[in-house]
């Protein structure tokens, strides 16, 4: 016993190893690990998106439209109610200044959920076997939507989780 007491003792006041010094444990940088896995899964809905685009108009996968119409939404409502839960009173935390740059994510969060709604009801049409109308404007719209989700990532892993990471 006296020696467990002994070594506990040692251990909690040795020095972080060197690979782990200036890092925050992993407790701490799990928010942050949590959003790299939503970016991961939101790019590759933006790389769905952009197939589809590019397939417009004649080589359109329907039932990937219909794949993508049931993620999109929910995934982006579950990773901003995450950002607002989670991560923006983090990034408040460790950048006291931020208010003005959350309250613009949180604007865009808005509009990114209304236009993946519009988006949404395009791909259900489209995977229903209804006809492409405007195969231009549908292109437009999905390249509008994706091309705005990447600039929202890479701003936040720009900005947002440096900061919380510290």
């Amino acid at each position: 016993m006296r020696g467990e007491r002994q070594l506990r003792t040692k251990v909690a006041h040795e020095p972080p190893a060197p690979h782990m010094e200036g890092r925050k444990p992993l407790e701490a940088r799990r928010p942050a690990l949590v959003m790299r896995h939503v970016h991961e899964n939101k790019l590759a809905l933006c790389v769905a998106l952009e197939a589809v685009a590019d397939a417009l108009p004649e080589s359109v996968c329907r039932a990937e439209c219909l794949r993508i119409a049931s993620l999109l939404v929910p995934l982006l409502r579950e990773a901003h109610a995450y950002e607002d839960d989670v991560i923006f009173p983090a990034y408040a935390a460790a950048a006291p200044d931020a208010d003005l740059t959350i309250q613009r994510l949180r604007v865009e969060h808005v509009e990114d959920e209304s236009f993946a709604d519009e988006v949404t009801e395009i791909l259900l049409a489209v995977g229903h076997g209804e006809p492409i109308a405007n195969a231009e404007a549908m292109g437009f719209m999905l390249r509008g939507l994706f091309e705005t989700l990447r600039r929202h990532i890479a701003f936040e892993r720009e900005h947002v989780l440096p900061a919380i990471l510290g």
